[in-house]
């Protein structure tokens, strides 16, 4: 399960806004507030897969270990097919 702030995290790698991660993930805006949220509010299993296909297309691996979480951009070369795309690089 992803957590707020990795959410929170990939957002700023891609240099998204709320609003187009909302509209990336085919969810409400207040939604993904909630997800977003550190108060712990609850979110619908299946806003917060959404969220997480969405943000995967774009090139986000979630990491997950028994040492924390956390989020990583893939290279567009490490990107498989299926997989989505990342932004540019600068």
């Amino acid at each position: 399960m992803i957590t707020s702030r990795q959410v929170r995290a990939a957002r700023a790698l891609l240099n998204w806004k709320q609003e187009m991660l909302a509209e990336k993930a085919v969810v409400a805006l207040t939604a993904l507030k909630r997800l977003e949220s550190e108060r712990g509010l609850h979110v619908h299993e299946s806003t917060r897969d959404q969220v997480r296909r969405a943000l995967e297309a774009a090139g986000v691996l979630f990491i997950d270990s028994d040492r924390g979480h956390g989020v990583m951009l893939l290279n567009e070369t490490a990107v498989q097919p299926g997989e989505g795309k990342s932004r540019p690089r600068p």
